[in-house]
């Protein structure tokens, strides 16, 4: 049977529909973009290369099929500003903040009387990234902090377990010659960054003050050790704003510039990732100090909706725990996991027992305020 012209031509345009139908789909169930469910997240900082690293974004949108979009906010800002985006509609999904005190103080009800904006409902939550306060310091010193049974060293872990005498030498205006560092000038010291306007030096002033308090953190027990704690913070003298330009001022200047410093255990891992050659350099001098109890510095996502929940699970990935351990020094989980720390050879314990918890909003307020 001889076809006419036209069914010739509905043929092939019938052909080249199907054709194309299949190939759009053969490409778009190829291309990761395509179907991806758009999740927006407010987050603070202190976490930026490691939500950017391109592996990590590769494993949320091929195995989640979730595009996240982070926005920057202050911790500040994310509990007191309604969290909408600039489009002022645009709901966020989860929060991601740097801070517990932050975290906890989201699921209170808001204070409306201090004009702070009516909050989500929290469905979930988790305390994601971790890092532990720890204090930096050089071969030298720690030697003589051994001598003045300051420091033990217990499996290849330096810890510091008399942080009383430590913080008392500090108070009594003790000079590094007196415990035998003649090359060293001045008082002992523990450089930080300002408890005042900078988030890890407030984690680190509330360590102290619980160390201070004996991990009894009453109203009583506060007011009693906030004036000795204000002399220390006065004795401690300059103080950087930053941890990045405080941890860089100590891997330069060396034992004579910064013999102590307060920063996040998380800094060594991150430089040796980005700067290899300098860490195999300094990686023999530094030595890193576990306070006991120390605190953790703990990165939390508030959830929202099911979006925002599911953006929670992926954290939940073996994968990306790995990167955020081996490239970034984020510990993931509850209790900051249990980690292979040997790759580094300087130090670094695979659990953390010993933390005290975080300090509530309240009494950070009390204690920043008093510092003031």
């Amino acid at each position: 049977m001889k076809l006419e012209k036209k069914q010739i031509i509905g043929i092939l345009i019938f052909i080249i529909l199907v054709a194309a139908i299949v190939g759009i789909k053969f490409f778009m169930d190829r291309d990761p973009n395509v179907n991806l469910k758009t999740v927006y997240v407010a987050t603070g900082g202190g976490k930026e290369d490691f939500i950017a690293d391109e592996e990590v974004v590769n494993i949320i949108r091929n195995q989640y099929k979730l595009n996240v979009v982070y926005d920057s906010w202050s911790n500040g800002k994310l509990i007191v500003k309604p969290l909408v985006r600039e489009d002022g509609e645009t709901k966020y999904d989860a929060m991601f903040c740097s801070d517990q005190r932050f975290y906890d103080y989201y699921r209170l009800p808001a204070n409306k009387a201090n004009g702070e904006a009516a909050r989500y409902t929290v469905l979930n939550g988790s305390l994601t990234l971790n890092t532990p306060i720890v204090i930096y310091s050089w071969k030298g010193v720690v030697e003589a902090l051994e001598k003045e049974a300051i420091v033990s060293q217990i499996d290849g872990v330096y810890y510091i377990t008399d942080m009383n005498k430590l913080l008392n030498y500090i108070l009594e205006g003790k000079k590094w010659s007196d415990i035998g560092l003649k090359q060293l000038y001045g008082n002992i010291n523990i450089a930080s960054t300002d408890p005042v306007t900078s988030s890890p030096g407030a984690t680190y002033y509330g360590l102290l003050l619980s160390i201070m308090c004996e991990n009894s953190i009453s109203n009583e027990n506060v007011e009693k050790n906030l004036p000795k704690l204000k002399e220390f913070y006065e004795k401690s003298g300059y103080m950087n704003n930053t941890p990045a330009d405080l941890f860089e001022k100590y891997l330069k200047t060396g034992m004579g510039g910064e013999p102590m410093i307060v920063d996040y255990e998380k800094s060594i891992i991150e430089f040796a990732t980005e700067n290899p050659d300098g860490f195999e350099q300094v990686k023999n001098d530094i030595r890193i100090l576990y306070p006991v109890p120390t605190i953790w510095n703990s990165h939390c996502i508030a959830t929202f909706d099911e979006e925002g929940n599911e953006f929670l699970n992926v954290f939940n990935n073996k994968d990306i725990q790995q990167i955020a351990w081996s490239k970034y020094g984020f510990r993931t989980g509850v209790t900051g996991g249990t980690y292979d720390v040997s790759a580094l050879g300087i130090g670094l314990p695979k659990t953390i027992s010993s933390t005290v918890s975080s300090l509530k909003m309240d009494i950070y307020n009390r204690l920043i305020e008093y510092l003031k």
